[in-house]
């Protein structure tokens, strides 16, 4: 089984930050997924990176966003670049990258939340996600506007908040894709 290790992204030497951000582009390469915006929003945050020795075999980032819900700011951890690499998927990696990365989210947070992708619903699903019912929105510069391509996408992870999950989600600015 691979080692974990949890960081903030200060703590991460160059070699780890690089070799986190090869695995992702190594990992999504086929769909074309990987941007340098999707990088950025890796950054800034707690990582859990999966080693097997020296190589570096599953990451995932956690961090913080507010997201508004009516007229709440919820503190949000925001799950992103989360991926095991290729040849090792299957064996529970991806699992306790999570597992580790949910405990956070209940120690820290509001909620938890982050953007599925075809390949990975089952997966957040089996673990307790479940898909934000209502619309799905993003603050701009020049105001809140509908994400309708993300409604059903952005899955949330209840950490003790009350959620009315009948109201609009809306998240806060960022480069790139809002969500």
């Amino acid at each position: 089984m691979a080692e974990l290790r949890t960081a903030h992204t200060a703590d991460l030497d160059v070699a780890s930050l690089r070799a986190a951000r090869g695995l992702l582009w190594d990992v999504f390469v086929e769909d074309d997924a990987m941007t340098e915006a999707d990088w950025e929003h890796c950054l800034g945050g707690m990582h859990v990176l999966a080693w097997e020795g020296d190589e570096l075999v599953g990451h995932a980032a956690l961090v913080m966003r507010r997201l508004l819900l009516g007229d709440r700011a919820l503190r949000t951890g925001y799950v992103e670049g989360v991926a095991v690499r290729r040849d090792r998927q299957g064996r529970g990696i991806g699992a306790a990258l999570m597992a580790e990365v949910e405990r956070m989210i209940r120690a820290a947070y509001d909620l938890g939340a982050l953007g599925a992708s075809e390949a990975g619903r089952p997966f957040y699903e089996a673990r307790g996600w479940k898909p934000w019912p209502a619309p799905t929105r993003a603050l701009t510069p020049t105001g809140i506007h509908p994400t309708p391509d993300e409604d059903g996408w952005i899955y949330y992870y209840p950490a003790g908040a009350a959620l009315d999950r009948s109201m609009p989600l809306t998240c806060d600015p960022r480069p790139g894709e809002p969500w």
